[in-house]
């Protein structure tokens, strides 16, 4: 799944039906959910995402079936009290407020799904008292000019990966909120080890790429649900756009693939860059990168041995090892 829901939105308008949108815009103490995430909702209730990981859902539906009939933006607040939090489900101590609105297609909403078709980023500003939304592509500053002071930082922080978080402008609550491309994964080799990776990448919402010039590896029998390319690595990585949420993975162990794709990965923004092998195996590879004019500082980007210390042994078990460390390095920077 994405980390937006507006291409779905979209889909569901032009196909009749009438949507209403549910997003957290604030949270305190215990909440099952961070702010920004959402829920979806048509006339006659059926509803994609989540809002509370399943405690509140069908409260927050129920509402946002009144807003679809009225039209009226609502602001929802799940408190402490012991009946409410038994009630909604909500865990001891924690409160959640959501923004529920109803959605109809307009140029906002089309300018969202096409910077989403082409991996774009944006901040979306919405005004919680009208709904009127504000729409800035993450990579462009021709807009901001415009902007004004305090809507230009705003922007900037959600360019800095700040989370999502309500904000006064111009007198007006608003909500700031960052829709990132999907995370991106090019495994390199298109291993046994692989195919477990790439099925946990997936259920995370990553866009998988699979690339290895072996015809016999790399097959849709093996890897039915992901893009393959049958290729030297390092010129189809060049092909591709890497950027900073992209994870490559690097499994041949080979270094006629290996080598070349780690230089042209180390040569990106790519956030994780990992590599199979033992101690030993991973000494010998930044040896010889080394001699290519890396530096000590560079190489450290590369994470090898590949994954978590868990004392994986099959080929399932590493692949756990490896998206846990991917999702550490993604959600804690370490």
């Amino acid at each position: 799944m994405k980390d937006d829901m507006y291409t779905t939105v979209l889909d569901w308008i032009n196909s009749g039906r009438k949507v209403a949108l549910a997003t957290v815009i604030a949270t305190w103490g215990s909440s099952p959910r961070p702010v920004g995430s959402q829920l979806i909702a048509d006339d006659n209730g059926a509803f994609e995402g989540s809002v509370s990981g399943g405690c509140i859902e069908g409260a927050v539906v129920a509402e946002a079936l009144d807003v679809i009939g009225h039209g009226k933006p609502q602001r929802m607040f799940f408190g402490v009290s012991r009946d409410q939090a038994r009630s909604v489900g909500l865990a001891c101590g924690g409160e959640i407020e959501i923004f529920i609105e109803k959605i109809s297609a307009g140029p906002w909403l089309t300018k969202l799904t096409e910077l989403s078709q082409v991996c774009r980023g944006a901040c979306l500003i919405t005004d919680l008292k009208t709904g009127n939304k504000i729409v800035v592509p993450l990579d462009t500053f021709d807009q901001r000019k415009e902007l004004g002071e305090d809507l230009a930082a705003a922007v900037d922080r959600i360019q800095a990966r700040e989370k999502n978080f309500t904000m006064t402008l111009t007198g007006r609550p608003c909500f700031v909120h960052g829709i990132h491309p999907p995370p991106q994964m090019v495994v390199i080799g298109a291993v046994h080890i692989a195919q477990p990776l790439v099925v946990m990448a997936r259920l995370q919402g990553y866009d998988v790429t699979v690339i290895d010039p072996r015809c016999d590896f790399a097959t849709k029998n093996r890897f039915p649900d992901v893009t393959l390319i049958e290729a030297w690595p390092a010129d189809a990585l060049q092909k591709l756009q890497l950027h900073g949420r992209t994870a490559i993975v690097v499994l041949s162990h080979d270094p006629k693939l290996d080598d070349p794709a780690l230089k042209t990965a180390l040569a990106s923004d790519a956030f994780y860059i990992g590599a199979l092998g033992s101690k030993k195996t991973h000494a010998a590879r930044l040896e010889r990168l080394q001699l290519t004019g890396f530096s000590k500082k560079t190489l450290a980007r590369i994470y090898g041995p590949v994954g978590l210390s868990i004392g994986a042994v099959t080929a399932e078990e590493i692949a756990v090892s490896i998206m846990a460390e991917i999702i550490q390095k993604r959600r804690m920077g370490e």
